[in-house]
């Protein structure tokens, strides 16, 4: 009884151990540079609308930036009336009307940014099954924030030989398991055509993109950085006006010294 008991535990043992395949861990993702890293780090305006653009151009047709709305990107530098325009390219539904209809109208800068998808079904049987992640929160959500999920964006490769891929997925050298069902988004340089002149090489493109959803993630992080640089020197001219008063007051006391008990 004990044996089969043992051997009943090492066939259990061997059912959940990571086979070949799983058991292959991603490398940890390089660091980037990022103009908003650091204490005093700041989102560069020109990168923010080219990831726009990235995002607006590739991203969008799967993945939503839930919480946003066009009113927002005036961060990003545009002026109200660029962002009336952008939000007029798209279409929402309002209503009811007099009729009790709903009905399609041009977008307004109060409006949320729609996504590709009505519900998360319908984004599920666009997609094999699997449901694209909102992209509002991603860099936030994930270990390495901005370095992992450009790792993510570029890190698609050719499956190695002895690799046994599953059908429908794809292989990235960043993702854990290495398998994932979403496909490469940038796949050669110069898919889209940047409105600034900037040449859109795939590197170029994942950058971006990735500093528009880190501002996505942490839209105030401009404000928390220039709050934070006041309260730094505010506390630095503090520093200096209690270290002049302690001299002072300790200039007179040794300029006095009192008088020790029992002297004449």
């Amino acid at each position: 009884m004990a044996r089969s008991f043992s051997a009943l535990i090492a066939a259990g043992l061997l059912t959940l151990a990571p086979g070949p395949t799983l058991a292959q861990e991603a490398p940890p993702p390089p660091h980037q540079q990022w103009s908003f890293e650091g204490v005093f780090g700041s989102y560069d305006q020109a990168a923010l609308q080219r990831g726009y653009q990235v995002y607006k151009e590739v991203c969008s047709a799967c993945h939503p930036v839930k919480h946003l709305y066009y009113r927002d990107l005036t961060d990003l530098g545009y002026s109200e009336d660029q962002v009336k325009g952008i939000a007029a390219q798209f279409q929402v539904t309002d209503g009811p009307n007099d009729q009790g209809d709903m009905y399609q109208r041009p977008a307004k800068p109060s409006d949320p940014i729609p996504g590709p998808f009505a519900n998360d079904q319908a984004a599920r049987a666009a997609n094999n099954g699997a449901l694209p992640p909102a992209q509002s929160l991603i860099v936030k959500a994930r270990d390495d924030g901005p370095d992992y999920v450009y790792a993510l964006i570029t890190g698609y490769k050719d499956a190695p030989k002895d690799f046994k891929m599953q059908p429908g997925m794809n292989y990235n050298e960043y993702f854990p398991g290495h398998q994932i069902a979403m496909p490469p988004p940038l796949t050669t340089d110069g898919q889209l055509t940047y409105a600034d002149g900037t040449k859109a090489t795939i590197p170029q493109m994942a950058h971006d993109v990735v500093t528009f959803l880190s501002w996505a993630s942490e839209p105030n992080l401009d404000e928390r950085h220039r709050m934070g640089a006041k309260v730094i020197l505010f506390l630095v001219i503090m520093a200096g006006v209690f270290y002049a008063a302690k001299r002072r007051i300790w200039a007179s006391l040794h300029q006095h010294p009192t008088v020790q008990a029992g002297e004449d």
